[in-house]
Order: C-alpha cells, then structure tokens, then sequence
C-alpha cells in the first residue's frame, strides 16, 4: 500500500504531467532562490519539450538587473512582475509567429528567500503565472505570495515545487473557476508547512474575479491566518505593506462604519502618533474583522463581507481579515510584520471583555499568560469611552469595573502604559452603536444617515446595502455624468 506521501506525490505528479501532455501549453519557467524546484516536476514526469520553451534562473544580483532591470529588493512583488512581463513578452515575440494559432503561452516565476546555508528566518517568496487561456488570448495573471515554514532547505524547497506546480496547473485547468484554484493551491500540502496570505487574480480570463473575495477564501480555508485589501480593492501582502510602519488597528463588524468608529480611530490616531518612536511616522491604519465575527450567523454571507468592505473603503481605509480571534494572536501576528510600534483601540466594553477569562482556558497560564503574549513588544491598547444607554454611565479607560481579583492585574497595566485612556473624544458620537443604525436602515428612519460619515451613507443607499429600502421621495441614485 502506498504512503500518504507517496500518494500526495503522485497527485503532484499527475498534474505537471497533465500539462505537459496538453499541446496547447508553452512557456518559460523562471526561478530565483531554492533551485529550479518548479520546473523540475515538468522535467522528471516526461514529455517536458512539449511544454517548456526555456527554464532558466539569475541567481547573481547583477545578471538578474541585467536581464530584469533594477529593484528595491531581490524577494518582492515588483522582482516577480518584472519576470513575468518578460518573460512573457519574449515568448510573444518570439513564437508567436511559429505557433501562435495553436499554442497558449505561458511564464512561470518565482523569487523566493528559502533557508539558507546559515540559516534564515525570513522564509518566504513570491511566485505568478501570466499566460493565455486560449490562442491568442489576452493576457491573465495569478501572483501569490507564500511563507515557508518547514525547519529544513530541502522540505522547504520540496514544498515550493510542489505549491508551484499546483498553481501553473490550477492556472489552466480551473482558471473560470477561481475559488477551486485557491482551494486547490495547497494539494499534496498542509498549512504547517506552507501558508499562501496574497493573491490576486487580474487579466481577462479574471474580468469578474473580486479580488476581495479570494483573500478572505484564503483565510476561510485555513490558507494564512489573515489577508489584507486596501481602500480601493487591491489585494496586499500585509508585512510588505506594513513593513516598517507602526501599525493602528480598530477591530469591530464595520456593519456599517458609524461616527463612532471614526472617532475612535481619530482619537487613538493622535494619541499614539505622539510617543516618541512613532513622532513623525507614517501609522499604517487598519480596520480588521475576525472571521468570527463574519460567521457569527452561520456560513459567511458574501453579499453582506462586501457591503462591509464597501463601506470601509468609502473612508478609505485598509481592511484586514483575520483568523486570530485572541488579541495576542493578532498582537503577534502584527509583531511579525513590523519592528514598529503597534497599538490597538477598542471600547470601554470590549476592554472588559478582554478581562473575561473565558477566553483563555485552553493556555496553561490562563489570563495572565495571555497578557503577557500580548504586551510582549510594548503593544498599546487605547480605550474608548462607552455610554451605557440605559444608566448614562460613562466607563473610561480610568474607572473600568472590572473583577476584584484581577483589579492589580489592570492597574499594573494602566499604570505602565499598556492600557492608555482616550479622553480626547467627541461626545457626539457616544450615542451611536451599529445595532442602532442597522434598525433605523430596516425601519426607513433616516436619521441614521447622521450617525454614519457622509460617504458611507451614500454608499448604502447607492447600492441597498443592509436592506436599505429607498423611500420614493429620496433621489438616492448616482447623478448621470
């Protein structure tokens, strides 16, 4: 009987073999760092000359400039794009001519950091295929970015084949079917071994693909434990974009933004961007949702991620999902992007909640280990008033109730500037909670439009979001150009 590696082995094999045996398929492999790992699976099945045009890799930094032109950094998506733009454009130009009417070219890249001789802690790597989906296409492209996890050189090379080799065939054999292809990147693997937080799909064959949508399939299915989008739709890998920027971040459900999640972020944001490491620094700043929170109803509701992620870009702000539930989890999950500060804001309430010990029954040093995790890298929590609307009690950062016993606990804290109190907030917005605005959106109360920023108001009533029901009497429509 054979083992389960064996068998996994085999599915790898049957792939780059099946590729190799479509005639459709040619193209260049090109591979920077771990060996050509990739297109070693096209060679070693068989009928490689059927598919391959070139393989190649310009290890030294020079001849890549030479051949690629000049980067910031060897390991980074602009390295990868530079590859497959020429790589691709020399296989046009070069066979078009020859075997254009009945070939769809194709260029495989990657640039990769695996572990090196000496060791290396950054393992991870960029990895794309432009190509066409028929003859004479235009061009589509798929670009990853994925960690390496494996302690040893050779696993982690085995592990880049093997995810490289899924790619170029999902690329072909599920590219109108985009979620299989995610769900399909990691066969013959495991998330121990690799994790894949970026992708992006772009070109015709991808015309309908939200790219929105494929990050949060990656944490879905358990592929990375957080991907990240910016305002405008594009995806992005988080520690590059966070890279060496100190890091806000506002958890909540964004179901809508409200006044009060604005002014939350605006209070925080002028707290933090005063300590001394921060003073002068571009804050990345980020709104985050748990996939707790988006299954908190069962199975995630596509229509209502997007309309969350709608309203979020209509104040332009970043979005990351993540599935770190715990605080310390996403504290650590941050620490590894930046070696910057970071600081998270939230209510008076869920500041209690964090105090619930509940939450941490399963770590053997209960609560006390889980604070420790968390304001292990000087992480700040600034804490934003809550109004309790039914006794008008104002809980602070300073007056918190929270139990008799762990009361040290959050005067330790408060007193060493792990907990910092947010009085610099508009009292206006103390009134408003999402619950609140989504009745008034289902009841046609209008007033709720004063309790969220202008533009997402215009957003919800644009496109009916949450059930928005646009009274006849409200010209809500975008204005004709």
């Amino acid at each position: 009987m054979l083992e389960s590696s064996a068998i996994k082995t085999m599915e790898t094999r049957q792939k780059a073999l099946s590729v190799n045996l479509d005639p459709r398929r040619y193209g260049t492999f090109a591979e920077i760092g771990a060996g050509q790992e990739v297109v070693r699976w096209f060679f070693r099945v068989g009928a490689g000359a059927g598919t391959i045009a070139k393989s190649m890799s310009a290890y030294d930094m020079q001849v890549s400039d030479a051949i690629y032109g000049r980067a910031s950094r060897y390991v980074c998506r602009e390295r990868l794009q530079a590859m497959l733009d020429q790589e691709h454009a020399l296989n046009l130009e070069r066979l078009t001519e020859a075997r254009g009417e009945t070939s769809t070219f194709f260029a495989f890249a990657d640039t990769v950091a695996a572990r090196g001789y000496k060791g290396n802690s950054d393992c991870h790597g960029w990895m794309g295929i432009k190509f066409q989906a028929h003859p004479r296409d235009e061009d589509s492209q798929i670009i990853i970015h994925v960690k390496m996890l494996d302690t040893e050189t050779a696993l982690q090379q085995e592990a880049l084949g093997i995810v490289g080799v899924n790619l170029v065939y999902g690329a072909f054999a599920f590219n109108h079917e985009p979620e299989l292809l995610v769900d399909s990147l990691l066969d013959g693997l495991s998330t121990s071994r690799i994790e894949i937080d970026m992708i992006e799909f772009s070109g015709i064959a991808f015309r309908r693909v939200d790219n929105r949508l494929m990050s949060l399939k990656l944490v879905e299915l358990g592929l990375s434990g957080a991907a990240m989008f910016a305002a405008n739709g594009t995806v992005l890998q988080p520690s590059e974009f966070l890279y060496r920027k100190p890091i806000l971040v506002e958890r909540g459900s964004f179901r809508p933004v409200c006044n009060v999640n604005v002014d939350m972020l605006r209070c925080a944001h002028e707290k933090f961007s005063e300590l001394p490491d921060v003073k002068g620094k571009e804050v990345a700043q980020v709104m985050e949702i748990t996939m707790r929170n988006l299954k908190a109803q069962g199975e995630i509701d596509r229509r209502d991620f997007l309309a969350r992620a709608d309203v979020m870009a209509s104040c332009g702000m970043n979005v990351l999902i993540s599935d770190y539930f715990e605080y310390f989890r996403l504290g650590a999950y941050l620490s590894q992007c930046t070696k910057e500060k970071i600081a998270i804001t939230m209510g008076a309430a869920s500041l209690k909640e964090l105090f619930n010990e509940k939450y941490y029954t399963e770590l053997p040093g209960g609560i006390l280990e889980s604070f420790g995790r968390l304001f292990k890298n000087d992480l700040k929590i600034y804490c934003y008033p809550y109004l309790d609307p039914k006794t008008g009690e104002l809980s602070t950062g300073d007056n918190l109730d929270v139990k008799p016993d762990l009361q040290p606990l959050y005067s330790y804290l408060l007193g060493r500037g792990g907990i910092n109190n947010l009085d610099n907030y508009n009292e206006e917005c103390l009134g408003i909670f999402s619950r609140d605005v989504l009745r008034k959106i289902g009841e046609c109360d209008p007033s709720w439009e004063s309790m969220v920023p202008a533009p997402v108001a215009r957003v919800i009533k644009e496109r009916k979001f949450f059930d928005y029901q646009c009274p006849d009497n409200d010209i809500c429509a975008v204005p004709s150009k």
